[in-house]
């Protein structure tokens, strides 16, 4: 029979032979990294170096083999020359070299993305494949060549390159986790993705707009095009919550990157979680930049001047401790501009020094330097001098002092002049609280003023050297088990004891290392952070080469700006960074748009006008009715997607949210949803706060009582208004299908909420 010369078939065979060369890759790489394991046993230290540095490279190369094993192919380019261009996940090449398939972030890739009827870029046709595992399902093309004969215009209001393959994307079922976009990038998000790598840009966008696809895909461009520069840092990611981070945990991997970190402010230190949260007008203090001057304050409180000599009886003889020594002391470790551990070390030498000479001229020898450090270190180990030089400069950690600061009103007073008697009384609080998530930027300031204890340093050395003498010692007692075989040291054998673990990855060690510099920081809702939470990022990124994702519309943190310029010029400076705008919603359907948008200009939140991509008919329900509570199980328990595709999210506040939750674990739906320990996006319904749902996205969403989230009653601050408008703007925007507003049939809406949907909703 003659072959299908469809273009479904001949995609079909292409795709075949990129899996075939895609398989073949795979093995390779599992045969050199099985071969590099096989001979870590012996060696030289700098060839097990080299060893575990290979192990890495195969390993890391497998995993990027194996994560794209999904829609490895989703585009191909035929150019005015006829050179045929398939467009992919990762760059292949046959045996002999021959490309087989353009990496997607690679210059040839670029005219996919940007080519258009009027400026084609030397493309006569685009074609948009869709893939289910290994098999095409459907091919899209767009002949820009003919369109461009025949005039069509490019200045259309929402122009959508492959606007089949993206509405199919759009309206498929959720999973729980977001999907990369990579074959359905637009054009202005494909331009901010590949901006360069210096400076700071800014990406503003409102709900659905694609912030968090765009900033994780440059994330990938940027590992792909600036890997010599960002392989030895690495990426950091800043996401607002554990569920947000897990949401976007396949994105990066699925386009062949692994070596970034993600963490939240929460979790920014490493070792230290924050889980508590602080009221919003404490909040707001401590994430003033003030508070970076009464941190310092407290640091240098803790460097005190005796009141009087003291008399320190010690060894035998009547030493004193003198005030002028102290204060001798402490300008000479000042001076070495040292973190504050390691300059205490500068003025413990110098006061025993000093001590020491005492000494001498009391036994009325003539001590040598060597005699002198000796006695050095004999008064160092007396209990009295140890006390009294401690009460002079304290040994201190970051969390020691900052829980001091807020548990002493005398100290906070003292530290903290500038501020009002009754902001200071906000926040005082007893020792042992909760460390909450503002309390993180405070501790990391802390830390880069304290520095490392060079005490407790050297304490880990002589422990490791003591551990490395009991390996030996060990290793010696198994050679003589043996019979004493001279192929091996005692030594060699240790080392390789201590060589037994893997190489630590790049992400891994960076995660573990608050002082670790990145290439670049990814910032998600940026418009969240106060001027403190900058300072910490901005110390783990010296280039200041940032991507800032956020809109403006959304803030409800309590010191945030809900400024760009306000949040970033100061910390930045106004020239250092750029602003672009997405302004197509791909995410959320016309009706709710519109009616999301009109709610937040009415409350005054700074939203803009982004254009919906498409029409979905009864996406907008206003369903006033007796019990919303009761209705929004109900609800849920009649929307809940059959299969594991598709997710249902209710949103509630306060005591909605506690009856919601209730009443479902109590009911047929408790196995829908995520127990205690488990992930909500791992289930098809998920019931959650409003501040919780940030970033994420849902099939349909039911909203409990919107006039109680957005905490409207007339008598709340104005940042409590502001924040009850953003939290309601932000659970509006979650659906990519349906907006359910459950509402009592008693209770009015607040003004702002009725001009928001009288002209869109569909009335059941």
């Amino acid at each position: 029979m003659p072959a299908d010369t469809s273009p479904i078939a001949g995609e079909q065979r292409y795709l075949d032979r990129l899996y075939k060369r895609l398989d073949a890759l795979r093995g390779q790489a599992r045969q050199r990294l099985s071969e590099v394991k096989a001979s870590r046993a012996g060696g030289s230290p700098q060839n097990r170096s080299e060893r575990d540095a290979f192990a890495t490279l195969h390993a890391d190369r497998l995993a990027q083999l194996e994560s794209v094993e999904d829609r490895l192919v989703f585009g191909a380019l035929t150019m005015d020359d006829a050179e045929v261009r398939h467009i992919g996940r990762i760059g292949l090449q046959a045996e002999d070299l021959t490309p087989l398939l353009t990496d997607w972030r690679a210059p040839a890739a670029e005219p996919f993305y940007q080519a258009t009827p009027n400026h084609r870029l030397g493309v006569a046709r685009r074609r948009h494949i869709t893939t289910s595992g290994r098999r095409v399902t459907a091919v899209e093309d767009e002949l820009l060549d003919l369109e461009a004969a025949l005039g069509v215009s490019d200045d259309q209001a929402v122009e959508l390159a492959g606007e089949g393959a993206l509405m199919a994307a759009l309206a498929a079922g959720r999973t729980g986790r977001m999907n990369d976009i990579v074959a359905t990038i637009q054009a202005e998000q494909d331009r901010i993705i590949r901006s360069d790598l210096a400076g700071a840009l800014v990406v503003q966008g409102g709900p659905g707009t694609g912030k968090t696809a765009v900033a994780l895909h440059r994330a990938a461009y940027l590992l792909y095009t600036h890997r010599d520069r960002l392989e030895n840092s690495g990426v950091l990611i800043l996401g607002p919550t554990k569920i947000f981070l897990r949401y976007i945990d396949r994105v990066l991997p699925s386009l062949g990157e692994t070596g970034v970190v993600a963490t939240t402010m929460a979790e920014l230190i490493p070792g230290f979680s924050a889980g508590a949260a602080d009221r919003p007008e404490v909040a707001e203090i401590k994430g003033r930049v003030e508070m970076a001057s009464v941190i310092a304050r407290a640091v240098k409180e803790r460097q005190r001047l005796p009141r009087r000599d003291l008399a320190l009886p010690v060894l035998g003889r009547d030493l004193v401790l003198k005030r002028s020594d102290v204060a001798e002391a402490r300008r000479l470790a000042r001076a070495s501009t040292k973190p504050y551990n390691q300059a205490r070390q500068v003025f413990v030498r110098e006061l025993l020094s000093r001590l020491a000479r005492q000494f001498a001229e009391q036994s009325g020898t003539d001590l040598r330097t060597a005699d002198l450090a000796e006695v050095s270190e004999d008064l160092r180990a007396a209990r009295d001098v140890r006390t009294a030089i401690n009460l002079c400069w304290m040994p201190m950690t970051p969390t020691r002092l900052v829980s001091d600061l807020f548990a002493k009103p005398y100290l906070l007073e003292y530290c903290a002049p500038r501020l009002s008697a009754t902001e200071r009384s906000a926040l005082v609080r007893p020792a042992g609280s909760d460390w909450t998530v503002s309390d993180v930027p405070l501790i990391d300031e802390a830390a880069e003023l304290l520095g490392q204890d060079d005490a407790a340093a050297g304490a880990e050395a002589r422990h490791a050297a003591l551990r490395q003498r009991q390996d030996v010692e060990y290793a010696g007692l198994v050679l003589a088990q043996q019979g004493g075989a001279g192929l091996v040291s005692a030594e060699q054998l240790a080392d390789r004891f201590a060589a037994a673990g893997p190489a630590l990855s790049l992400a891994e060690r960076a995660s573990a290392d608050r002082s670790w510099t990145y290439g670049h920081i990814v910032v998600d809702e940026a418009q969240e952070l106060t001027p403190m939470d900058w300072r910490s990022l901005l110390r783990r990124c010296p280039s200041r080469s940032l991507t800032v994702v956020g809109d403006s519309g959304q803030t409800r943190a309590p010191g945030a700006s809900g400024s760009w310029e306000a949040s970033l010029s100061p910390v930045l400076g106004a020239d250092a960074w750029t602003l672009e705008e997405l302004t197509v919603n791909y995410r959320t359907p016309a009706a709710v748009v519109d009616a999301a948008q009109r709610l937040a200009r009415a409350a005054g939140l700074p939203v803009g006008h982004d254009v919906a991509a498409r029409n979905v008919p009864n996406s907008l329900m206003d369903c006033p009715v007796a019990d919303p509570v009761a209705e929004a199980v109900a609800l849920a328990r009649s929307r809940l997607p059959r299969g594991d595709v598709g997710r249902i999210a209710v949103i509630a506040a306060g005591s909605d949210l506690a009856a919601v939750r209730a009443s479902a674990v109590g009911s047929d739906l408790a196995e829908k949803m995520a127990g205690a320990g488990e992930s909500p996006l791992d289930f098809p319904l998920s019931v959650l706060s409003a501040p919780e749902v940030k970033g994420l996205e849902f099939d349909e969403v039911i909203i409990v009582n919107p006039a109680a989230i957005a905490a409207w009653a007339g008598t709340e601050t104005e940042f409590d208004r502001r924040t009850g408008a953003a939290d309601l703007y932000v659970a509006m925007t979650r659906p990519t299908r349906r907006l359910w507003l459950l509402r009592p049939t008693d209770q009015p809406w607040d003004w702002a909420l009725a001009a928001a949907t009288a002209s869109a909703a569909a009335t059941i």
